[in-house]
């Protein structure tokens, strides 16, 4: 395992998942999916309307991953004796180092922000029921579920999933360029709507070019948390 990899993501390692491992990951996140939903129906059975409405998208959100992790984590293991191991997290920073690459890093996402949003702009209105739906998950959750959610689970999970794991394989098996548009096209059809999937394709561009370049799984962690 390269310096500065995740010990929490080194059973992923063997793993390098072309198109066909991509798609069955899209499928065990659906299911992850599913069975978020079925959680938070099972909570609000038990503790009613108001915890969910305050904890359900904080429970449900992790849950949608744990059959991609456990798909993946089988993967590698079936894998160990034919794949060699490729870290998810290489921390190639070179010569510029970590703290100058970090800084660039948020400083890149802040600017593209000003990029996408008037890319954003062009699109049809979004439907008043799913604006309703954001603002009232936004409303209703305390302060902290919605930052542990939005800031922590979302890059912690995103991107694994669609840097670590799908880009991480797909440049095994295709050109750079064509890796980073695939797999932002999968970073952006996971957020199930265009409204958030055209801001998530032009980001999952950038991000996946910094991790091309730089093999570090932090990084764009990092920029994915300050967007």
């Amino acid at each position: 395992m390269g310096r500065g990899s995740y010990d929490l993501f080194s059973s992923y390692s063997h793993f390098l998942p072309g198109m066909r491992g991509m798609i069955m990951l899209f499928i065990m996140f659906l299911l992850g999916a599913l069975l978020g939903n079925l959680a938070v129906l099972g909570l609000q059975a038990g503790f009613g309307e108001s915890f969910t409405s305050d904890y359900g998208t904080l429970i449900s959100y992790p849950i949608m991953f744990i059959p991609p992790m456990l798909y993946a984590s089988v993967k590698s293991r079936l894998n160990e004796h034919i794949t060699p191991a490729v870290p998810l997290d290489k921390g190639g920073f070179g010569k510029k180092g970590w703290t100058l690459l970090a800084a660039t890093g948020i400083f890149s996402t802040i600017a593209l922000a000003y990029i996408v949003e008037p890319a954003a702009a062009l699109l049809p209105e979004m439907p008043s029921w799913l604006k309703d739906t954001f603002k009232q998950m936004l409303e209703n959750m305390p302060v902290w579920a919605t930052l542990l959610s939005v800031s922590v689970f979302a890059p912690l999970f995103e991107e694994w999933l669609c840097r670590g794991v799908v880009l991480r394989g797909l440049l095994t098996t295709m050109r750079p360029a064509s890796a980073i548009a695939v797999s932002a096209a999968f970073f952006a059809v996971l957020h199930m709507n265009p409204w958030q999937a055209l801001p998530a394709f032009l980001l999952g561009v950038v991000f996946g070019y910094v991790y091309y370049k730089t093999g570090s799984l932090k990084l764009t962690m990092l920029m994915h948390f300050v967007n």
